[in-house]
C-alpha cells in the first residue's frame, strides 16, 4: 500500500545558509507525490453530491435508484454520521453532511463509495433531493438586516461583543485616544476587494484506510494535523488516539487546506465499506469546496496636519464570511488591528464586522484580514501625500511605526520592527529605465496578444508599505512540539507534525537540528499525528518561529539526556510556546495584558507598471521590495516565499476574482479564474532587512505573509499613478483604467 511519504533530506546546512530545495525537482518535472497519487489494495473511490441551491430547505432525499446501481458499495448522508453532526475549525457549525437546509452552492449533501469514479458519478446523479428554494442572503450589508443563517447564533458568548444584529459572525470596534480628533487636511475613500481563491497546484484529495478495529488512518494534504483529527474523531464517534492524520503530499495551501474537506466523508466511507477509500475533487469542485479570501468593503477617513502627521484614522470594515464561521473571527480582528497600517497614530476608531451569508464560504488566506485593509490603507495615504504635496515615501516615514510606539490596541512595539529601516531600503532600489519602443510584444501590456505596440502606453511608479502579525495572537494557546531520536551511532531522527505545504519547514527544522546536533546525519520522519504531539498550523508566519523552538529545545533536551546517561540511545519530546498573549477587551479593542500579538513584520515595496490606457491593458515591469525577516534561517527559501507572495498579491491586483451571482460560482476553473504565470511575473529585487527578533529563536519571523499584504497596494499605487485615476476596487478591470 503505497500512502507512507518518504523521509525527508536537505542538502547539508545549518542555520543562515542559503540551501536548495530537493522536492524542487521533481515538482517541477511532475515526479513528487502528492495526496492525488495515493492509492492501496482494494481501493473504492469517493464523490460527494452538493448542493445546487445557495439557500434552501431539504424537503426529501430519496437514495434507492443509487443503491441499486452497480459497484456502489455505499451511499450516505447525515443520517450516516455516528457521532456529532457538525464541525468547524473554531466553532462546529458546519454539518458533516447537510440536515435541514443547505446555505452555500456545493454544500455536501450526501457522499458514496464505488469501485470507479465514473460508477460514483452515475450514483450521485441518481441520487433525488427535492429541495425548497429560500431566498438568499447575498449582500454583506443586507446580511446585517436579514433573516439569520444561524439562529443559535454560535460564534456569540465567546468573549466578543455581543452584537444583536442577525447574521453577525464576529464584530470588533477598537478605540484608541480621541476618535474625534480634527486634522487640517482630510481624505476619504471607499474601497472594495473580490473573492480570491488560493488556486492552490493541487486539489483536496486524500485515502482513508480503516485499521481492521474501528480505527482509521486517512493520508490527506492539510496545514494541521492535530486539529484535523480534533474534528474528524467526535464525528465518527470514536476517540483521538482512534483517528491517526498522516501528512500527503501538499501541493499549495495558503489557508484553503486549513479547513477540513474529504477527511470525514472519507473516513465515514472507509468505515462503512470496510475499504479504503480515496478522494479527490476535480478543479470545480475544488472551487466551490473549500473557503477563500474575504471580500470586504471598507470606509476610511484619514485626518492630518498640513505637514503630513496623521492625527486621527477612522475605518469600518465589513467581511462576507460567506456560509459558515471559519476563521472569520481572526480574520475581523486582524482586518481592524492592522487597519491603519505601520505608522504611529494616536487617535483611531476601527470597527469590522464578518458576517454570514450564502455566499461562497470564506476563511484563512494568505495575509488574511490585513491584505484587504492594507490596500485601502495605503490608497488612503497615497491620497493624502497628494492632497499635502507631499512625497509618498516622505510621508510613510515621517509616520512610520517604531519600537516603543503603540499600536490602536495599546500594545507597546517591544520587540523589533526596523520600519524607516525597510522604508528607505526599498525606496533605494534602482528603479529599471524604460524602454524603448518599438519593443518585443512579450514585454508589453497584452503580451503574447499582441494586441498594441505601445502607442497607448503609459508608465507609473508606486509605492506601499504593509505590516502583519507574526503566530497566533489574542490569547491562543500556541504551542509546537517536536521529537528528536537519537541513534548509539550518532545518527538522529526529527519527528514533527508541522505541515510541509510548499513553504519550506522541512528544510527549517533539518537545519535547526543540524545546527543543535552538530552532525549532517539527520533525518526527518513522516508528519503524523500518532508519533508526535501537535506542531499547529501552517499558517499565520508562524511555522518557522514555532518549529524551530520546538526543534532546537528537543535537540538541547537530547543532548543533556544522552550526557546524562552516558551514551546509548535517546527520545526526547519536548513543547515549545511564544511569550503569552491576552484578548482584546470586547468593548473597547484594547489590550488586556501585555500583548494581544507575539510580533510583528514590515515590508515595502516599489512597483514599476506600464499601462495601456486605450485598451485597459496593464503589466508589472519591475517589483522593489525590502522585508523585515528577523534572522533568515534560508535566504534563498526567504526570497521564494517573497517572490511566491507577491505573485499572489499581482494577482489579486490585476486578475484574480471568483465572480458571484445569488451565491453561485460562475467561473470554477482555470480558464475562467486566472492567476499570474511566468510570463505575468516582473523581476523582483529584493532586500532581506535582518534585525533579529529578541523573543524568537535564532531571531527568524515568518516571511509569508508580508509581501502578499503589500503588494498589491504597491501594484495599485503604480497603477494610480499611471493613470491618474483612484482606482479603489481590487482586481482592476479593463474598463477601469481606460481613459
Amino acid at each position: 500500500m503505497s500512502v507512507t511519504a518518504p523521509r525527508t533530506t536537505l542538502r547539508v546546512g545549518k542555520v543562515g545558509d542559503r540551501l536548495l530545495r530537493d522536492d524542487a525537482v521533481p515538482k517541477v518535472k511532475g515526479e513528487f507525490d502528492y495526496s492525488s497519487d495515493l492509492s492501496a489494495p482494494g481501493m473504492l473511490w469517493g464523490d460527494t453530491l452538493r448542493s445546487p441551491h445557495a439557500y434552501a430547505r431539504i424537503v426529501s432525499i430519496d437514495l434507492s435508484k443509487a443503491l441499486s446501481l452497480a459497484g456502489i458499495h455505499a451511499v450516505l448522508t447525515h443520517i450516516d454520521v455516528p457521532g456529532r453532526k457538525t464541525y468547524g475549525l473554531e466553532f462546529p457549525d458546519q454539518p458533516v453532511l447537510a440536515m435541514e437546509r443547505v446555505r452555500y452552492v456545493g454544500e455536501p449533501v450526501a457522499i458514496v463509495a464505488a469501485d470507479h469514479p465514473e460508477q460514483a458519478r452515475r450514483a450521485l446523479a441518481a441520487i433525488e433531493v427535492e429541495y425548497e428554494p429560500l431566498d438568499p442572503v447575498v449582500d454583506m450589508e443586507r446580511a446585517l438586516e436579514q433573516e439569520p443563517l444561524h439562529r443559535d447564533r454560535p460564534t456569540m458568548g465567546h468573549g466578543y461583543l455581543d452584537d444583536p444584529r442577525p447574521n453577525v459572525v464576529r464584530h470588533l470596534v477598537i478605540r484608541h485616544g480621541e476618535p474625534e480628533t480634527a486634522g487640517e487636511v482630510v481624505v476619504e475613500g471607499v474601497y472594495e476587494v473580490g473573492i480570491q481563491d488560493q488556486a492552490f497546484l493541487g486539489p483536496e484529495s486524500g485515502l482513508a484506510v480503516p485499521d481492521g478495529e474501528g480505527g482509521i488512518d486517512i493520508h490527506v494534504a492539510t496545514q494541521w494535523l492535530h486539529v484535523d483529527r480534533d474534528q474528524v474523531a467526535p464525528c465518527l464517534a470514536l476517540s483521538t488516539g482512534q483517528v491517526r492524520i498522516h501528512l500527503a503530499g501538499v501541493g499549495g495551501a495558503f489557508g484553503g487546506r486549513e479547513d477540513l474537506s474529504m477527511q470525514i466523508h472519507g473516513a465515514l466511507l472507509a468505515l462503512h465499506t470496510g475499504r479504503p477509500v480515496k478522494m479527490s475533487y476535480d478543479r470545480e469542485e475544488s472551487f466551490t469546496g473549500h473557503v477563500h479570501r474575504h471580500p470586504a468593503r471598507m470606509w476610511c477617513e484619514h485626518r492630518a496636519t498640513r505637514e503630513g502627521r496623521i492625527t486621527c484614522v477612522r475605518m469600518r470594515i465589513l467581511l462576507d464570511g460567506g456560509a459558515y464561521a471559519s476563521s472569520s473571527t481572526a480574520v475581523a480582528s486582524n482586518a481592524a488591528s492592522f487597519a491603519i497600517g505601520p505608522y504611529r497614530v494616536d487617535n483611531a476608531l476601527l470597527e469590522a464586522t464578518a458576517v454570514y451569508t450564502n455566499n461562497p464560504p470564506c476563511g484563512a488566506m494568505r495575509g488574511f484580514g490585513a491584505v484587504q485593509t492594507c490596500f485601502a490603507a495605503e490608497a488612503q495615504m497615497d491620497r493624502l501625500a497628494a492632497e499635502l504635496g507631499i512625497d509618498p515615501v516622505e510621508l510613510r516615514l515621517l509616520n512610520a511605526l517604531e519600537p516603543g510606539d503603540s499600536l490602536p490596541t495599546g500594545q507597546v512595539i517591544s520587540g523589533s520592527l526596523p520600519t524607516r529601516d525597510v522604508i528607505r531600503r526599498a525606496a533605494a532600489l534602482p528603479v529599471p529605465a524604460e524602454e524603448p519602443l518599438p519593443r518585443d510584444p512579450l514585454r508589453l501590456p497584452g503580451g503574447a496578444g499582441n494586441t498594441t505596440h505601445g502607442e497607448g502606453v503609459r508608465r507609473g511608479v508606486g509605492f506601499a508599505l504593509g505590516f502583519k502579525n507574526i503566530c497566533y495572537s489574542e490569547g491562543f494557546d500556541d504551542l509546537c512540539t517536536a521529537r528528536v531520536v537519537l541513534g548509539a551511532d550518532g545518527s538522529a531522527v526529527v519527528h514533527s507534525a508541522a505541515a510541509e505545504v510548499g513553504q519550506g519547514v522541512t528544510g527549517v527544522i533539518l537545519q535547526v537540528a543540524r545546527t543543535e546536533l552538530g552532525t549532517d546525519d539527520v533525518t526527518l520522519a513522516p508528519s503524523a499525528t500518532a508519533s508526535v504531539g501537535s506542531a499547529g498550523s501552517a499558517s499565520a508566519s508562524r511555522m518557522t518561529w514555532m518549529a524551530a523552538g520546538a526543534v532546537r529545545d528537543a535537540c538541547r533536551a537530547a543532548l543533556e539526556e544522552r550526557e546524562r546517561r552516558g551514551g546509548g540511545e535517546v527520545d526526547v519530546e519536548r513543547v515549545y510556546r511564544h511569550p503569552r498573549t491576552t484578548p482584546l477587551d470586547p468593548e473597547t479593542g484594547q489590550i488586556t495584558g501585555e500583548r494581544a500579538h507575539v510580533a510583528l513584520a514590515v515590508a515595502a515595496m516599489r512597483v514599476v507598471v506600464e499601462v495601456d490606457v486605450e485598451l485597459g491593458l496593464s503589466r508589472v515591469v519591475w517589483v522593489g521590495t525590502a522585508q523585515d525577516v528577523g534572522r533568515a534561517v534560508n535566504p534563498l527559501a526567504v526570497e521564494g516565499q517573497i517572490e511566491g507572495g507577491t505573485a499572489q498579491g499581482l494577482g489579486l491586483a490585476l486578475m484574480e476574482e471568483l465572480v458571484t451571482r445569488d451565491g453561485a460560482i460562475l467561473n470554477a476553473s482555470f480558464t475562467d479564474y486566472l492567476i499570474p504565470t511566468a510570463l505575468d511575473m516582473p523581476p523582483v529585487d529584493i532586500d532581506l532587512v535582518e534585525d533579529p527578533e529578541p523573543d524568537a529563536p535564532y531571531g527568524a519571523k515568518g516571511v509569508g505573509e508580508p509581501p502578499t499584504v503589500v503588494s498589491t497596494a504597491a501594484i495599485l499605487s503604480a497603477l494610480r499613478d499611471a493613470t491618474k485615476r483612484p482606482l479603489t476596487r481590487v482586481p482592476v478591470r479593463p474598463d477601469d483604467i481606460c481613459l
